[in-house]
């Protein structure tokens, strides 16, 4: 059975926060059903990336985002853009539909000054079997010693 668990914060530029979902025995997985961002001041110029990862990062840009989907440790990423001389907003947000047992961690990076910006997040969680529970612990271990 699973059930829906939802997390939401703030963070500064270059800021990171974990969201603690290890257990002891692993059984339980968890996959993002929604993920959303919006600025802590909407009516301001900005421009937002806010990144979900398997690990830890040891530096948040601060200056501009890079976005590598072929990075295997990246699990979503949300960028908000609002232009107020234009009128215009960008807003895009793509996650993976990875399953995973183990904390996250969210990373925000403000492009243009040091804004902060809203993250919601909706997880799936649900029971692992036990080869589940196997590969997404092995895909953790693999993650953890490539960095």
């Amino acid at each position: 059975m699973s059930r829906i668990i939802s997390y939401r914060g703030l963070l500064a530029d270059g800021g990171q926060e974990t969201i603690n979902l290890h257990t002891n025995d692993g059984k339980t997985g968890y996959k993002i059903v929604k993920f959303r961002i919006i600025p802590e001041q909407p009516a301001q110029f900005q421009t937002s990336t806010i990144m979900i990862w398997k690990t830890e990062q040891a530096t948040v840009p601060t200056a501009t985002a890079v976005v590598d989907f072929s990075d295997n440790i990246m699990l979503a990423v949300a960028n908000y853009a609002f232009n107020s001389g234009e009128g215009s907003i960008n807003d895009q947000v793509i996650f993976d539909n990875e399953i995973f047992n183990q904390d996250i961690y969210i990373t925000h990076t403000e492009e243009i000054g040091s804004l902060n910006c809203n993250y919601y997040i909706e997880l799936e969680k649900f029971d692992l079997a036990l080869d589940e529970q196997t590969v997404a612990t092995l895909k953790d271990i693999r993650n953890t010693g490539s960095q």
